[in-house]
């Protein structure tokens, strides 16, 4: 729930923010609140279970299972929801700053992703722990996830592939998170590492290529 609640502040404000129109800001609110309802019926039904079959069951676990899906539909047609009615006012800001920084060629493409390989090396071989892709500060995986991420965000200049690749790359750090090979810290100084010197690549590109 207070993940949902922060969700829906974020999205509440960025429409009063945005200045969307009345129809469209009820569309938000009602499938803010379709989720919501959906969570308290999940933790209704949760409750029950639990107070009727204290003891594992399969049918409890369907019963939760089926439940916290429910949360999931709704949350994902919330989600759809707030792209479709965002995106017209988010995008052409979006496509704006991408188009500052201008597209990445395949060499510059390329330069970028092996000299964020080689720093996350270096940077390890001083720590002296883990291996390239294994372990400790920063996530080798992130790194690069995030370069390619960066990479292809500015070489098509497309918000919605852009907001894919990140979702892509942050769900390959994710997995590493959940595999409890890296830490967040160290996922955060992989991504940035990664982002960060595409970003300088991009534009030493723009600049003398």
């Amino acid at each position: 729930m207070r993940i949902h609640f922060g969700a829906a502040i974020v999205v509440l404000l960025a429409s009063l923010f945005l200045k969307v129109t009345p129809l469209e800001f009820a569309l938000l609110a009602l499938s803010i609140l379709l989720v919501l309802c959906t969570e308290l019926l999940n933790t209704a039904i949760e409750a029950v279970v639990d107070l009727v079959s204290p003891d594992f069951h399969p049918l409890a676990k369907i019963a939760k299972d089926t439940a916290a899906g429910a949360v999931l539909v709704a949350s994902c047609g919330a989600a759809i929801m707030g792209c479709l009615i965002l995106s017209k006012y988010v995008m052409p800001s979006c496509r704006e700053v991408l188009s500052l920084f201008g597209p990445l060629s395949g060499m510059g493409t390329l330069v970028s992703i092996l000299i964020v390989v080689i720093v996350v090396i270096i940077v390890k071989s001083v720590t002296g722990a883990g291996t390239p892709f294994h372990g400790v500060i920063p996530s080798g995986h992130a790194a690069v996830a995030f370069s390619i991420a960066t990479a292809v965000s500015f070489t098509t200049g497309d918000p919605l592939i852009s907001l894919l690749s990140l979702v892509l790359a942050t769900m390959v750090s994710h997995s590493r998170l959940l595999m409890k090979i890296h830490a967040v810290g160290e996922l955060l100084a992989g991504g940035c590492i990664g982002a960060g010197i595409t970003l300088l690549v991009l534009q030493l590109f723009k600049v003398y290529g």
